[in-house]
């Protein structure tokens, strides 16, 4: 069965001011449908067609792997942001990151300097590791935590076309619109099964 690009959980126009329309639409439309059609090119008739996509992620490697990777990586940025994100997480999260990082905010600023340090495109993550602790990572280009056997718990996309043509080359501020204004706390929760 061929997979389909997933809906995005909101309207293009939701998550205004902080991401406009043009930015969601042009991202979900153009780039993310097109790692999926390259990706299924790349595995039409061998051993991972109709496989599961995480299947897929884990099993690949080089562009393959590129393209898959980023339909997954993707599909959980979508699912990362909320119209109603941004905020203060629930009472049990916020403990949670407080103890393992000292403070939500402090939380924040550990996430905001891995994604603003990340070095040309790539991502910056929450992940439970596999040894269970909590930690903030960046991965570059499509590199993701699912292939090291850690839980991504949320992310930001730092590929230009997730902010360019709102922030131009101030990809500082929207980290900062994404982590005051869009951070999905209720998605960290779940993840984390709290």
């Amino acid at each position: 069965m061929k997979l389909r690009l997933r809906p995005l959980p909101y309207e293009y126009g939701a998550l205004e001011p902080h991401i406009s329309a043009t930015t969601i639409e042009t991202h979900y439309e153009k780039h993310h449908r097109a790692y999926l059609e390259k990706m299924h090119d790349a595995i039409a008739g061998g051993p991972l067609e109709g496989k599961p996509l995480r299947d897929v992620v884990l099993a690949s490697s080089g562009d393959l792997f590129n393209n898959a990777a980023q339909v997954w990586n993707h599909d959980f940025y979508w699912c990362s942001l909320s119209p109603e994100g941004g905020g203060t997480p629930a009472a049990a999260l916020a403990k949670v990151l407080g103890a393992r990082f000292g403070s939500v905010d402090a939380f924040k600023k550990e996430l905001a300097t891995a994604a603003a340090n990340e070095f040309g495109s790539g991502w910056a993550w929450l992940i439970k590791a596999s040894d269970g602790d909590l930690k903030v990572i960046a991965t570059t280009d499509a590199e993701n935590p699912l292939k090291a056997g850690h839980t991504p718990l949320v992310t930001i996309d730092v590929w230009e076309h997730a902010y360019y043509l709102d922030y131009r080359n101030e990809r500082a501020k929207y980290i900062a619109a994404y982590l005051d204004h869009l951070i999905n706390w209720e998605f960290v929760g779940e993840n984390l099964g709290i």
